[in-house]
C-alpha cells in the first residue's frame, strides 16, 4: 500500500481510486487463471500453489505501488492536484460572491482574452523587474568602468614615472662615465695620504 501523505480533498479521492483500481487490476488474475496455466503444479500441490499464488498477486501490487509512487514523485503529482483543487475552489468562491474576473470563462470570450488576462500583468510586473536589473547591472558596470579607468590612469602614471627615473638614472650614469677617472683615483689616492699622519 502507498503512502497517502497529507493533500487536498481532491487529491485523496484520486489516490483512494488509484489505489482501488491497483488492488482490483493485481487481483483481477484468479486461482483459476493461475490453475490453467500451471495445471501439474497446481494438481501436485494445491497449498503450495495457491500460496504462489497469493504472492504473486501481493508482488503485482506493491510493484504497481512503487511504480506510482515513483511518479508520483517525478511529476509532483500531489502538488500538481493540490493546485487543481485551489484553483477550483477559488474560482467556486469567486462564483458564490458574484466576483467574475477578466479570466472568467464565457462562451463569448476568446480564449486569447481569458490567458492574457492573467499573463500580460504577470509579463509586465516580469519586465520591470528586468528594466530595475538590468539598470542596476548598468550602473555597477559604470562603476567598475570608472573604477578600472582610475587604476589604469594610476598604472600609466606610475610607468611614466618609473621612465622618468630610469631616463635620470641613465643621465646620471652617463655622467659619470664622463668624469676623468684617472684623476679622482689620484685625487682619492692623495687625499688618502694626507690624511694618515692625522688619522695616526
Amino acid at each position: 500500500m502507498f503512502s497517502s501523505q497529507s493533500g487536498s480533498r481532491r487529491w485523496t479521492h484520486f489516490h483512494s481510486a488509484l489505489q482501488l483500481a491497483v488492488q482490483r487490476s493485481a487481483h483481477k488474475w484468479t486461482f483459476e487463471d493461475f490453475a490453467e496455466c500451471f495445471p501439474l503444479y497446481v494438481e501436485s500441490d494445491k497449498n503450495g500453489s495457491s500460496a504462489t499464488f497469493n504472492s504473486i498477486s501481493e508482488y503485482i501490487e506493491a510493484q504497481n505501488f512503487r511504480d506510482l509512487e515513483k511518479l508520483f514523485n517525478d511529476y509532483n503529482i500531489r502538488e500538481s492536484i493540490d493546485t487543481l483543487h485551489k484553483v477550483v475552489n477559488d474560482a467556486k468562491e469567486r462564483k458564490l460572491r458574484g466576483d467574475a474576473g477578466k479570466d472568467t470563462w464565457q462562451d463569448n470570450l476568446d480564449p486569447k482574452v481569458a490567458v492574457s488576462a492573467r499573463t500580460v500583468p504577470v509579463l509586465n510586473s516580469e519586465a520591470a523587474r528586468l528594466r530595475t536589473l538590468i539598470s542596476q547591472l548598468e550602473e555597477e558596470n559604470r562603476e567598475l568602468e570608472t573604477e578600472l579607468q582610475a587604476k589604469v590612469d594610476a598604472t600609466y602614471n606610475a610607468n611614466e614615472r618609473v621612465l622618468e627615473l630610469l631616463d635620470q638614472i641613465d643621465t646620471a650614469f652617463q655622467c659619470w662615465k664622463e668624469l676623468p677617472h684617472e684623476e679622482l683615483e689620484a685625487w682619492t689616492v692623495q687625499t688618502a695620504e694626507s690624511l694618515k699622519p692625522r688619522l695616526q
